[in-house]
C-alpha cells in the first residue's frame, strides 16, 4: 500500500494511493496514520479494504507527512563511502547516528525556508525508514520486520550550523521545514529489498545526485539494529540513512541553496519531492 495524509497543515486526513494512482479518502476508517495505525494486525486489516469503495479525492490537494506523531527523527551521517570522500572524512567503523528536530517534520512538497542568516543551507536525498513494532536489540536478521514502510526524505542541512558552530550535527539539520517527508508510506511488501532502490535529486534541473541504496555503506537491517542497541525505536519513529555523494558541500567550490531555488527529488517506487527555497520568516 502508498498510505498518505492530505489536506492542509495541523488538518490532515488519511488516505492511500490505489492501483490506478488516484487518491482515495480513508476518514471514514481511521482517524490518522500514526503509531497505532502502523503495526503489522493494523496495515492487515487496511488490506482488506475495497480501495475502489472508498471516496475519491478531487482535485489536487497538499500532501503532509505520511505519518503523524513522530516520537524520534533519527538520522545516520556519512553512510556511503563516494560521500564522506566528498565531504573529507574519513568512512566510518560504525553508524553516525544523530537526531533531526521532530518541528523540521513537514510534506513532501512544502517550500524549505532558509534558516536566520543562513549562507550554507545543502541538500540530500535519502531512504526513510518508518517503524511499524517496537525494536529493542534486535538482530540484523529479524530488523525489517519492525519496519512498516519507507519513503522519501530530503535531510536539508545547514552546513555553517552542522560543522562550524561546535558540538554535535544536530544544531544543523533541525532547522524548521528541514524534514520533507513523503509523498507516501510505502508499506514494507511493496519494497522486497530496500537496498536496491535508485535515488535522485535535482537544483534548478541540474542533476545533483543519482546513487542507488545498493551503495550504502551500513544496510538498512543493519541500521535499525544497530540504533536498537542504544535506544527503543517505537511505532512511528523515523529514521533517515544517509546520502549518496552530490551535495552542495561537496562541489569545488561548494554550492548551497539560495532564495528562489527549486529542489526536485525522488526514490524508486517511493515517489517524488518537490520544494521552493523561500527566505527565512517568522
Amino acid at each position: 500500500m502508498k498510505l498518505v495524509r492530505y489536506g492542509n497543515p495541523g488538518k490532515e486526513k488519511p488516505g492511500l494511493i490505489d492501483a490506478d494512482g488516484k487518491l482515495r479518502d480513508l476518514s471514514a476508517v481511521l482517524k490518522d496514520i500514526g503509531p497505532d495505525q502502523l503495526g503489522d494486525a493494523a496495515l492487515a486489516k487496511l488490506r482488506k479494504l475495497k480501495t475502489d469503495k472508498l471516496p475519491l479525492v478531487k482535485g489536487s490537494p497538499r500532501m503532509g507527512s505520511p505519518v503523524s506523531g513522530v516520537g524520534k527523527f533519527i538520522a545516520i551521517g556519512l553512510n556511503y563511502a563516494d560521500h564522506a570522500a566528498e565531504s573529507g572524512l574519513p568512512i566510518p567503523k560504525e553508524p553516525i547516528v544523530f537526531m533531526k528536530a521532530t518541528t523540521c517534520i513537514q510534506g513532501p512538497n512544502d517550500p524549505v525556508m532558509l534558516p536566520k542568516g543562513s549562507v550554507k543551507t545543502d541538500w540530500e536525498v535519502e531512504l526513510g525508514v518508518v517503524i511499524g513494532t517496537r525494536a529493542r536489540y534486535v538482530s540484523q536478521k529479524e530488523a525489517l520486520n519492525h519496519v512498516a514502510g519507507y519513503c522519501t526524505i530530503n535531510d536539508v542541512s545547514e552546513r555553517e550550523y552542522q560543522i562550524e558552530r561546535g558540538g554535535t550535527w544536530d544544531k544543523g539539520k533541525g532547522c524548521d521545514t528541514f524534514g520533507p517527508i513523503g509523498p507516501w508510506l510505502v508499506t514494507r511488501d511493496e519494497v522486497p529489498n530496500p537496498q536496491k532502490l535508485g535515488m535522485w535529486l535535482e537544483v534548478n534541473g541540474q542533476r545533483m545526485q543519482t546513487g542507488s541504496t545498493k551503495t550504502m555503506i551500513f544496510s538498512v537491517a543493519k541500521i535499525i539494529s544497530y540504533v536498537s542497541q542504544f535506544m527503543t525505536l517505537e511505532p512511528g519513529d523515523v529514521i533517515t540513512t544517509g546520502t549518496p555523494p552530490g551535495v552542495g558541500m561537496g562541489m569545488k567550490p561548494p554550492v548551497f541553496l539560495k532564495k528562489g531555488d527549486q529542489i526536485a527529488l525522488g526514490i524508486e517506487g517511493l515517489g517524488e519531492q518537490r520544494q521552493l527555497v523561500v527566505p527565512f520568516k517568522l
